[in-house]
């Protein structure tokens, strides 16, 4: 497959989505459609340093695509990354950004016949909210999907109120989120305590009880640093599932 060419991007909208979160839009004027499938990602050229492998910073396409020239990014501000300080400290509305893509192979499955479990942190929600939104815009036939969300606080849970929304329009979504640092009072339905690992692996333990205990066909997406996604991968074939059925991206 050939490589993208870098094209310039102009930034026609930037929002504060958390205290260290914001959204950027980014339209490609010489394009008519900007093409893409969901879970791809772009990669940015920053002024950042004198040699090019240490300028490029990769990102998942937060949307999905829509038939237009323009794409959103969900990036979180690192104290010590010169990337995103960048991008937080100098890109304003109006900005130009040199970028290449999409690029990835991070896409769903064709056709999803197993049950999915997407799995993530922070800003990796990204390429998930893009999925769901094909999935749901397009009637995709799909088996159960479980997007299990890890965050600190309440107030850290991206597009969560538009998650929400999504799992009333389609019967066979789930949005679970998982607090780390939140007491347990006035939760919600599919809300918990804790970390993203023991809702995959208790969901999965009901699943082969209620199948004579075998497990039930599944694959999983893991989108996040890498602490999480080493060990989401040891949990997940400890349940009994191959290295196939796990797919991951991997931030920073």
């Amino acid at each position: 497959m050939a490589l993208e060419p870098w094209r310039i991007g102009k930034v026609i909208k930037i929002e504060q989505q958390t205290h260290s979160t914001r959204r950027f839009f980014i339209q490609i004027p010489e394009l008519e459609k900007f093409d893409f499938k969901p879970g791809q990602f772009v990669t940015l050229d920053l002024p950042i340093h004198e040699k090019p492998n240490k300028r490029w910073r990769s990102y998942s396409i937060a949307s999905w695509p829509d038939g237009t020239n323009v794409f959103e990014l969900c990036i979180v501000l690192l104290d010590d990354g010169m990337g995103t300080n960048y991008l937080f400290n100098e890109i304003k509305e109006g900005s130009e950004i040199t970028l290449r893509g999409p690029v990835g192979v991070f896409t769903l499955p064709e056709p999803i016949d197993k049950d999915l479990y997407l799995i993530c942190t922070g800003t990796g929600i990204a390429p998930f909210r893009s999925m769901i939104h094909h999935i749901i815009s397009h009637n995709i036939p799909h088996k159960d999907i479980h997007l299990i969300f890890g965050c600190r606080k309440f107030g850290d849970a991206l597009y969560a109120n538009e998650l929400k929304d999504l799992m009333r329009r389609d019967g066979g979504f789930f949005f679970h989120t998982c607090y780390s640092r939140e007491e347990p009072e006035n939760l919600e339905h599919l809300v918990r305590i804790g970390y993203v690992h023991q809702v995959y692996e208790e969901m999965v333990n009901e699943g082969k009880q209620k199948n004579g205990g075998e497990l039930l066909p599944a694959s999983f997406f893991i989108c996040g640093w890498k602490n999480m996604i080493d060990e989401a991968k040891q949990r997940i074939q400890a349940l009994g599932y191959d290295r196939k059925s796990i797919h991951q991206e991997l931030y920073g």
